[in-house]
């Protein structure tokens, strides 16, 4: 695999987020759309001409990835929506746990063949109610994980053919093989990550199909072989990086996420970029975010 050649990571958007996550580099905007689950708001930034905008969402939002008429598939606490940023509206389509209140919608991903996959969690972080869901055509949900309390993801290798999700406080990513009508078989344990090193958040996967994790409490983001070897480890000023993105026109600008709220009053004097989202360079890029054409 190719080494991955960068500069130090610089903060792009000092926006002292207390849970920033979610980046997605939308090409029909040429920008970096990511969220702040516990601001409730949206952000979009655009590099080359330094443009910031936000939107207020209604509930805790996980992520706001792109559908493929224009609008954005959005996941709050009271589950899918569609969001228009023209208007700043939301159009709910399905809460796939009704029956769980106390959980909300995390993180996801669209696969190449346009599906939606997120997962959910416990808001709390105790109780292991947090799964990863598909969702199908008719607007129907499956869950297709075990249930755990933080489930993160996921993210899919080039062809679509292995997925990888996390479990947040056990430490664990899974890979799994995908068949074409979404049904996941050899789900296997791809990495631990030991506590000591941070608890492993939001994966990518970029062209050479090496799995990106940022670390919660970690102060670096790593980079897997898809075979499971850690390859390398990029050191940040902050503590908490919940996920990066690859943008720019050439998708070689590694964007990530951060977060504050675990920090505080020394750690913020310690850490007085967390809660910012960052950039740096890199060699390998990333790969196109499929829209969302599934379900809608």
């Amino acid at each position: 695999m190719t080494s991955v050649v960068h500069a130090a990571p610089a903060p792009v958007w000092a926006l002292d987020g207390p849970l920033l996550e979610g980046p997605v580099w939308v090409e029909r905007d040429a920008a970096l759309w990511f969220v702040d689950i516990k601001s409730h708001r949206i952000h979009r930034f655009r590099p080359n001409d330094g443009e910031r905008q936000s939107w207020a969402a209604p509930a805790q939002i996980g992520f706001c990835l792109p559908a493929a008429d224009g609008r954005f598939v959005a996941g709050l606490q009271t589950g899918l929506v569609l969001f228009d940023p023209a208007d700043g509206s939301f159009t709910p389509l399905l809460d796939p746990e009704p029956d769980l209140p106390g959980n909300r919608l995390n993180d996801a991903a669209v696969d190449p063949s346009g599906r939606l996959w997120f997962g959910t969690m416990d808001d709390a972080e105790e109780a292991s109610t947090g799964r990863i869901w598909r969702l199908d055509e008719d607007r129907r949900c499956a869950a297709v994980s075990e249930p755990v309390a933080i489930s993160n993801g996921p993210a899919f290798s080039p062809d679509g053919r292995t997925i990888y999700h996390v479990d947040t406080l056990g430490g664990t990513i899974y890979a799994a093989s995908v068949a074409a009508d979404g049904t996941l078989t050899d789900t296997r344990i791809f990495a631990r990550i030991a506590p000591a090193d941070g608890y492993p958040d939001g994966p990518t996967v970029d062209a050479e199909g090496c799995v990106w994790i940022g670390l919660y409490n970690g102060h670096a983001v790593r980079r897997y072989s898809p075979a499971g070897e850690l390859l390398e480890s990029i050191a940040f000023p902050v503590s908490a990086i919940t996920k990066v993105a690859f943008g720019g026109p050439d998708l070689r600008t590694l964007y990530a996420t951060t977060a504050a709220k675990h920090l505080d009053a020394a750690g913020r004097t310690r850490e007085p970029l967390a809660g910012a989202l960052f950039a740096c360079p890199v060699d390998v890029p990333g790969l196109p975010a499929p829209t969302v054409t599934v379900g809608l």
